[in-house]
């Protein structure tokens, strides 16, 4: 009877392991990240996120190597290599094929091992692109020991004037299989270019003799409606050719550092507030800066021309009394060029008694070209090293607002050059749970863009809770996904947001 009892229950045992081994194999087949080719692939999720384990794994090390252990060094260095790879391999399997994000350093990431972190946070959620900000609210992200610029280093602290944040973070991005870009503000300058005595001239007026610092002060309101401080804001004269050579000294000295490409922000004028954030009559145009007004009315082709300009620039609207006493021994005429203010192809001249509307559409275009022209000689550097350039826009910055009007921003996009990436800034507020207006912002500028132009659209939030009036990541990106199957990019903004309370920490910290 003992051997009977025996026997079955060796013939039991082998039958649950056998049933155990066929459900331990049919789940490694049902998964479908499973590789027998490639089993590394399971260190990823779908969206290319690590594995928690993996995650651990590689922060043990870090931690380590800041003790001092030097037998860990090349541990961290490989898995690095290690989780870039991987990462960068399950991109070219799953959608989006390019996934960025947008980030800030500060003083505090000068702490040893600090940068390491945040790159490696990075990976860990799955980006293969980080685009570094190298220049924003006045400020250059360069050593204060070797900062040739008008704008003051980031890093101020006595005893750090030699770190450079900037070349030691793309360097690590690009060790950990980053594609990494500088990111620069554009027309913005900050308030510190502003309170030097002789940029006075630079800075864009409009036609009450304002600059943007004296249109917007700065207040929590404000804040709110803007999302960003206006104490740090300071546009200038893209005509200015004492402006347009600050800005090339300080995009030779961020290329100095070999980011593998730039992108171009704020590449625009000031957003007003309620009734100002439309420009509908000259005087709010920022056309009135020295070097602005100058080449506007070397646009006039003839002295009738340039009077008639002179008066709607120094009055804000022409008559038809005007019209007549300029008009006396000749017809005004000026440059044909580039107008977002009517799909109609301007004669160039005004037509003898009309009205001032030609003269009005006149300086918007005046207005827009400087974006452009200004957009065009920055990127010249960059271009010469064969380096990849982008400009990132508001999908409605370009808008004619009713009849007479434009967006105050009066930002071209349309009129940006192919060859650049073009980063909208789709950020649409629609509900926690409806994508629909972001996805309409980004279906607008893939109605406008031409042929070939790479689109990566810059989403705003966190991964998988909704974040300020936006969805999670997830369901922005999967709508936009089914609207715009053609987009094989997009852009996270940005590291501080999803990650508030330590960049809080980060920002607040003493050396």
């Amino acid at each position: 009877m003992n051997k009977t009892y025996t026997s079955h229950k060796k013939i039991k045992a082998k039958k649950t392991l056998y049933r155990s081994l066929l459900a331990t194999l049919f789940c490694l087949i049902a998964n479908p990240l499973f590789s027998y080719q490639q089993p590394a692939q399971a260190q990823t999720d779908a969206y290319c996120r690590l594995s928690p384990e993996a995650i651990a794994t590689k922060e043990n090390l870090r931690q380590a190597v800041l003790t001092g252990n030097k037998e860990v060094e090349k541990q961290y260095q490989d898995i690095l290599i290690k989780h870039g790879r991987e990462v960068n391999n399950c991109r070219l399997r799953n959608w989006p094929r390019t996934q960025g994000i947008w980030l800030r350093l500060y003083p505090c990431d000068a702490r040893p091992g600090e940068i390491d972190r945040i790159l490696d946070h990075v990976v860990n959620k799955g980006y293969n692109q980080v685009y570094i900000e190298a220049f924003y609210d006045g400020q250059v992200l360069l050593p204060a020991a070797n900062n040739p610029t008008v704008w003051p280093s980031v890093l101020r602290v006595p005893g750090y004037e030699n770190v450079d944040l900037l070349a030691e973070s793309l360097k690590k991005a690009g060790d950990r299989g980053l594609r990494a870009y500088a990111w620069v503000f554009t027309i913005n300058f900050g308030y510190t270019y502003s309170q030097l005595p002789n940029r006075q001239q630079a800075l864009a007026r409009n036609g009450k003799g304002q600059t943007t610092l004296d249109v917007i002060p700065d207040n929590a309101s404000l804040h709110n409606q803007l999302g960003a401080s206006h104490a740090f804001h300071t546009f200038i004269d893209p005509y200015s050719p004492e402006a347009r050579q600050d800005y090339a000294v300080m995009v030779n000295e961020v290329l100095k550092r070999q980011p593998q490409g730039v992108l171009f922000d704020y590449v625009r004028y000031l957003r007003g507030v309620g009734p100002d954030s439309v420009a509908d009559e000259v005087k709010d145009l920022w056309v009135y800066g020295e070097a602005s007004r100058k080449v506007l009315l070397q646009r006039a082709k003839n002295e009738a021309g340039k009077e008639l300009l002179t008066r709607f620039l120094d009055k804000g609207y022409v008559t038809s009394g005007d019209i007549s006493a300029v008009s006396y021994k000749e017809t005004p005429k000026w440059q044909n060029f580039f107008s977002p203010a009517t799909t109609a192809s301007a004669t160039g001249r005004l037509p003898r008694g009309g009205s001032g509307r030609q003269v009005w559409e006149l300086s918007v275009a005046h207005a827009a070209q400087g974006i452009l022209d200004f957009l065009n000689v920055a990127t010249q550097p960059v271009k010469q090293k064969g380096l990849s350039t982008g400009a990132v826009f508001f999908p409605g910055g370009n808008k004619r607002v009713r009849d007479n009007g434009f967006d105050s921003r009066l930002q071209p996009w349309d009129q940006f050059p192919a060859s650049m990436e073009w980063h909208p800034m789709s950020y649409g507020t629609c509900g926690e749970r409806d994508p629909s207006c972001i996805v309409a912002q980004v279906e607008r500028v893939v109605s406008m863009a031409p042929n070939g132009v790479a689109i990566i659209p810059a989403i705003a939030g966190m991964w998988g809770q909704p974040f300020t009036g936006r969805p999670s990541l997830e369901i922005q990106m999967q709508a936009i996904r089914r609207a715009t199957p053609q987009i094989n990019s997009i852009s996270h903004f940005s590291y501080g947001w999803q990650n508030v309370e330590e960049t809080r920490e980060r920002k607040s910290c003493r050396l």
